[in-house]
């Protein structure tokens, strides 16, 4: 397996079947690869559409149910852990995020740098969200710059390209996918941004408000700045 793509869903059951086609195309060339969706406790049809669309003529799609809803950190976790591949890409469920961007991601992990462990979209063109979206967005960033001083621009970008078992030993907790450049810089790794595009949504209805995205990680953001602050530095092991 070359690829294993990671989408958390819940209540997206109009967005599965045109998203995943759209990544089957997109990934035409990289195949071996899995597409891995999550569903988070939906209440709707979820679970049917995407059953229905491997059943239609996607069989690299794979269906992982919560039977509660946990989160998107926790779904996240739950579609790496499943992975069968060394390297995992991550989408929204929204459609927002373009499927075709991925192999944009994979052509910047070729520089062959053996750190580089964390490839970050950066949605540097004009955003398609709502004003609200796009000032807790940029509040967020520009919070989490100072305190972390990650160097990435747009943490909260959806569309990514992970190494997998670096991820699996990373601190696990709610929320913990917002600031995955942070977790990553303190295992070690080297992390990157590369440009990527933004979506209007055309299906569904958003999940997130004022509450869930821009006050709810504060308590987290100082966790990770205690984690990053008290991290000791790295230790080289020789054997002799």
């Amino acid at each position: 397996m070359k690829l294993s793509v990671v989408i958390p869903v819940c209540n997206e059951a109009e967005n599965v079947q045109p998203l995943a086609r759209e990544i089957q195309v997109a990934l035409a060339a990289h195949a071996p690869f899995e597409i891995i969706f999550v569903d988070d406790g939906s209440t709707d049809a979820t679970a049917a559409a995407a059953c229905a669309a491997r059943d239609g003529g996607i069989p690299e799609l794979r269906l992982l149910q919560h039977s509660r809803r946990s989160g998107q950190s926790a779904a996240v976790w739950t579609g790496v852990r499943a992975a069968r591949a060394d390297w995992i890409a991550t989408l929204d469920g929204d459609g927002q995020n373009d499927p075709a961007d991925i192999p944009v991601l994979l052509e910047a992990l070729r520089t062959g740098d053996p750190a580089l462990r964390l490839i970050m979209g950066n949605r540097s063109a004009a955003r398609k969200d709502t004003w609200l979206r796009k000032i807790s967005s940029r509040v967020a960033n520009s919070v989490r710059g100072r305190l972390l001083r990650d160097g990435t621009p747009d943490t909260g970008c959806g569309i990514k390209l992970l190494h997998r078992a670096t991820f699996l030993e990373l601190p696990r907790f709610n929320h913990m996918h917002r600031f995955l450049p942070a977790l990553f810089q303190r295992a070690g790794a080297k992390v990157i941004s590369v440009p990527v595009r933004h979506r209007p949504r055309t299906r569904g209805a958003s999940k997130y408000g004022l509450h869930n995205r821009l006050w709810v990680g504060i308590v987290d953001l100082f966790g990770v700045r205690w984690l990053i602050v008290r991290n000791p530095p790295p230790v080289t092991v020789s054997e002799r």
